[in-house]
């Protein structure tokens, strides 16, 4: 009897993580193809989609290759991807354009159209998420305010998972989770809105059909086996939004269950019966793998972002050394901020490069160091810089706290490797910090869930509890806990005062 895998291809902001699992979950292969972001003006953020094409063709070959895996063997291909992205392309599903990405905030004044004709509560109430610049809605709005002729000329916008779907089936389609980063979907009964696509007046033939996370969707075609070097006729099941996947993939599947996802960006999520609509709008809702169920979740927009943009700018020593001795330069970072304790003598980081989402849904907020001295040193730097972050992570933590009782979170992603980080995380929330086996898989897991229930591998997603072991707790230090709530509220000060500068600076 021919044994059977599951091919997971999780396509992030970096790069496309692509993993395979056998038919009981388990964690045969990985691998990692990363692609280049391009930032052609401020607030613009692009990527070539042929670059996703690229890195799934050769994630697929070096897995198969590796694992010794014969592509006879594969039982599905699945996928994760970053969300809220805007691609056109054409009948044949060839892009049009670069890709805007999630992180582009060009759109402003669509936004501000769209809220001028349906108001941002009643957008949060239609779609669980306000009007946001960062959303796939008003950028769709962009290109046909500002390059007419690829609108007119698109046959469908997609995300990045649902591009590679096509790529492999001819078949235009999404899922209720990739949907629900939108701002179009009514995500309570998991349709488009016709308020929001008469008010938006995008042509909602443009839109992918939608289905659900375990749909099989198509097949391998004969064209698309040849490049990528699998059987044609091989199902493929359409899998989630990054935020779904890495919930599912973190074994958030029952109500009050909550997770901290650390990449290029950050998130909190937790799972929930129903969306949970917060009434400062801070934070939002995805529609679960599962879709009778939600993923309550506040993003932050530069976390691991942050932390790689120092890696780049003030630690060009650390990465000559670390590439000399072959380890992350992260990790040196990390030893050089452990020299300085807690608080970091007062250096406050606002962690916003990219503008951000929540919780203040400012696209015009900037990065900024609040108190630097004389006294300060890069060691300061770097440990200010993680505790900016996880201080606006905090931020978000407490909105779910006021809904439910979290005692504990999950970490996952790349940024959760770090030692360091993961005690800040704990004496920052305070709360227990439990560690999974495998950090930078679950997003693929999550789709390999998803894939397992489509093809019939699995009966339900309650069997991703048996895939995750818990490998680390970290507790809270009481005396660094002490420190934090101190300045906590001087890091949200330093945002209110620093508001009007923004706007500023804006104008520039």
């Amino acid at each position: 009897m021919i044994k059977k895998y599951i091919l997971a291809h999780d396509l992030g902001t970096s790069g496309n993580k692509a993993s395979i699992y056998d038919d009981t979950g388990n964690l045969v292969a990985n691998t990692f193809y990363g692609y280049n972001t391009m930032y052609p003006k401020i607030g613009w953020v692009e990527q070539k989609p042929n670059d996703w094409w690229e890195a799934v063709i050769y994630s697929t070959k070096d897995l198969l290759v590796n694992s010794k895996v014969k592509k006879e063997e594969i039982a599905c291909v699945v996928f994760s991807g970053q969300m809220m992205s805007a691609l056109p392309v054409d009948k044949n599903c060839t892009p049009l354009s670069n890709s805007i990405i999630w992180a582009d905030t060009r759109s402003v004044d669509q936004a501000n159209q769209l809220k001028n004709i349906v108001e941002q509560e009643e957008i949060y109430k239609i779609t669980g998420h306000r009007c946001s610049p960062n959303y796939s809605a008003t950028k769709i709005m962009w290109l046909r305010d500002n390059k007419r002729n690829i609108y007119d000329e698109a046959y469908k916008f997609l995300h990045v998972k649902d591009f590679i779907v096509s790529k492999l089936t001819s078949a235009f389609v999404t899922d209720f989770s990739d949907a629900s980063g939108m701002n179009l979907l009514n995500i309570n009964d998991l349709s488009w809105s016709s308020v929001l696509i008469e008010a938006s007046k995008i042509d909602p033939n443009k839109l992918p059909d939608l289905h659900a996370s375990t749909d099989i969707v198509g097949e391998v075609s004969l064209q698309a086996s040849k490049e990528i070097d699998l059987l044609p006729g091989t199902p493929v099941v359409i899998g989630g939004g990054d935020g779904s996947c890495a919930a599912m993939g973190a074994g958030i599947i029952n109500e009050g269950s909550a997770y901290n996802y650390i990449g290029s960006s950050s998130w909190i999520g937790i799972t929930s019966n129903k969306p949970i609509f917060d009434k400062d709008m801070s934070t939002f809702n995805w529609v679960h793998l599962d879709p009778k169920k939600y993923c309550p979740t506040g993003t932050m927009q530069a976390a691991g972002g942050s932390y790689s943009w120092l890696k780049e700018n003030l630690c060009p020593l650390e990465t000559k050394i670390a590439n000399e001795i072959s380890v992350s330069p992260y990790k040196l970072m990390d030893l050089e901020a452990e020299l300085t304790k807690a608080g970091s003598d007062g250096l406050i980081y606002l962690p916003y490069i990219l503008g951000e989402r929540s919780p203040y849904w400012n696209p015009n907020a900037r990065g900024v160091f609040v108190g630097l001295s004389q006294n300060h040193t890069r060691n300061h730097i770097i440990r200010s810089v993680l505790e900016g972050i996880t201080f606006n992570l905090k931020i978000i933590l407490e909105v779910f706290e006021s809904q439910l009782n979290i005692n504990s979170i999950k970490i996952i992603g790349g940024g959760a490797k770090g030692q360091l980080w993961r005690q800040i995380m704990a004496d920052i929330y305070e709360k227990t910090i439990l560690v999974p086996q495998f950090l930078e898989e679950a997003t693929s897991l999550g789709a390999a869930v998803a894939g397992g229930i489509g093809i019939g591998f699995f009966k339900n997603f309650d069997v991703v509890n048996n895939f995750i072991k818990i490998v680390d707790k970290i507790n809270p230090i009481p005396e660094n806990s002490k420190k934090y709530r101190e300045i906590f509220p001087i890091f949200k000060e330093c945002y209110s005062v620093m508001v009007p500068i923004f706007d500023k600076i804006a104008c520039v």
